[in-house]
């Protein structure tokens, strides 16, 4: 009979951390993917539609997809909020948007550039890449908003 050897390699097996995988791999896809807020908006404005009329072409507000505390949010409550959001930068402005001296007697509720808040499903929603724009009528907007972070959004 032969003897056996042991072995006296001092190799120690890799250690893998399935969740590290899954939050690299997270961090990596979310990292990656490009989310449309004003500032990246600006470069695909040109394709955009054109508001007829008294409508307004508006970007709802993307909430972050990392807590600040480091938690990331499932796709799934992400893609809620975005359907559900009540606030918006506004893209452009029809034609007739405001026009009406009778029903805006003090002018314009809101203008290019600004941040909107109005009723949580109104407008035509657009899927684009990157997102969804809406199309409001310009009495679908409730007020102005400096911030969009500082209105509670429930996940």
């Amino acid at each position: 009979m032969e003897k056996e050897q042991l072995s006296t390699s001092t190799e120690i097996p890799k250690h893998k951390n399935a969740l590290e995988e899954k939050y690299q791999t997270a961090t990596k896809l979310t990292e990656d993917k490009k989310v449309l807020d004003p500032e990246t908006i600006k470069e695909q404005e040109d394709q955009l539609p054109e508001p007829s009329g008294w409508r307004l072409l508006v970007l709802p507000f993307t909430p972050k997809e990392k807590t600040k505390g480091g938690i990331i949010i499932a796709q799934e409550s992400l893609e809620k909020l975005r359907i559900a959001t009540n606030c918006g930068y506004v893209i452009k402005l029809g034609p007739l948007a405001y026009h009406d001296k009778e029903k805006y007697p003090t002018g314009p509720w809101c203008k290019k550039g600004q941040w909107v808040i109005f009723a949580r499903y109104a407008g035509s929603r657009l899927p684009i890449e990157g997102g969804e724009v809406r199309l409001l009528n310009d009495d679908e907007v409730l007020g102005t908003i400096d911030n969009p972070e500082s209105v509670l959004h429930n996940i």
